[in-house]
């Protein structure tokens, strides 16, 4: 175990059975889905990659996306 985590739980046994709880439940959670996507990030074909790519090249040319400065502006 990490140096950081021991840090986290140590602080988290300072909480209510119910706050203690609900972190546990939202870090499993998110253990579970980190699990899914690599699954499927794992499982994804060339061929799906390539569609994926050119849907991404087709918003593009149209004007459907925005540039990442406009969303996380400096």
């Amino acid at each position: 175990m990490t140096e950081l985590l021991r840090q986290a739980i140590a602080q988290i046994e300072k909480l209510s059975p119910d706050q203690q709880d609900a972190i546990a439940a939202r870090f499993l959670a998110e253990l579970q889905d980190d699990q899914k996507w690599e699954t499927r990030f794992a499982a994804t074909t060339d061929d799906q990659w390539d569609r994926m790519a050119a849907m991404v090249r087709q918003e593009i040319a149209s004007g459907e996306t925005v540039s990442l400065d406009t969303v996380f502006p400096s």
